[in-house]
């Protein structure tokens, strides 16, 4: 058994360890709150701006979105990670990094090369692919116009040729204690699904060629956006449930030690009774 120096020791380390992941979780419990609202918020106005797009585009040539519609062969794929600069948040970065590797095997024999969003994907992903871009800051100021020179630079690369076919990977939000991990098509834009009679009695001005072309730029920054907001709730939600586990595991621990503790010490003085007793009668006799 321990002495009573080294288990003491051991429950202050246990005693700070506590403190370090309380803390931790009522910081990502107060940022959820307001990344929580922030997707909510934006979730209806993202999925109504895909329909619109589902709609207008379900009525014209196939070829009416251009270069954004376009489907190649499939040569060279551009995965995009989303993951976060920070760890002890469970297993959401692992997950985001084994989806990665999932399709990358789903697309064997052809290039895949990722763009990494967050120092987790860029620093782990360097070692297996070839990370063509990273972006570590967009989580510092996560605006839309951020979001947006993201999107431009990987719509360029797609629009020049550089990739045949485009992939965002994430965690999206569903509540603090889960996290489901989405692969989404980017480019080239999914061929509409379904009747196109369905498709809502619009009265369009300018043309439905020209509001198409407008809206699927928008569309595609606003579906990264989207993504990169999902799972920057996804973390915080991630965190906070890691967190309040391991000050749980640690106020189990603390709780056992100090019973060993209790145990020891009162060991100690029984035998220093003994002791005292056994040199009493030693002195009588």
């Amino acid at each position: 058994m321990a002495n009573l120096k080294e288990i003491r020791n051991r429950i202050t380390s246990v005693q700070s360890t506590m403190q370090i992941t309380s803390a931790m979780k009522m910081v990502s419990a107060a940022k959820l709150k307001k990344a929580q609202d922030a997707i909510t918020a934006m979730r209806p106005y993202a999925e109504k701006l895909t329909e619109l797009l589902q709609n207008l585009s379900a009525t014209l040539d196939g070829d009416t979105g251009g270069a954004y519609t376009s489907q190649r062969e499939v040569q060279k794929v551009l995965l995009v990670a989303i993951t976060s600069n920070r760890g002890l948040c469970g297993a959401f970065n692992t997950n985001v990094l084994k989806e990665v590797k999932n399709r990358t095997d789903f697309h064997v024999g052809k290039q895949v090369d990722v763009y990494a969003i967050g120092k987790k994907a860029s620093d782990t992903l360097k070692k297996t692919h070839t990370v063509i871009g990273f972006n570590n800051v967009i989580f510092d100021d996560l605006t839309y116009e951020n979001a947006a020179h993201i999107a431009d630079e990987i719509t360029e690369r797609f629009l020049n040729g550089d990739y045949d076919h485009v992939e965002i990977i994430y965690n999206q939000f569903k509540n603090a204690a889960t996290q489901i991990i989405q692969t989404e098509q980017y480019l080239p834009l999914a061929p509409v699904t379904g009747d196109a009679s369905a498709a809502a009695d619009y009265i369009f001005e300018p043309s439905k060629e020209e509001i198409v072309l407008t809206l699927i730029p928008k569309s595609l920054k606003t579906q990264l956006y989207k993504g990169i907001r999902d799972s920057f709730a996804a973390e915080h939600g991630a965190r906070m449930t890691a967190m309040h586990k391991a000050t749980d595991n640690a106020t189990e621990l603390r709780n056992q030690l100090k019973l060993t503790y209790n145990k020891a010490r009162q060991a100690a003085i029984t035998n220093e009774i003994l002791e005292i007793v056994g040199g009493a009668e030693a002195l009588n006799g």
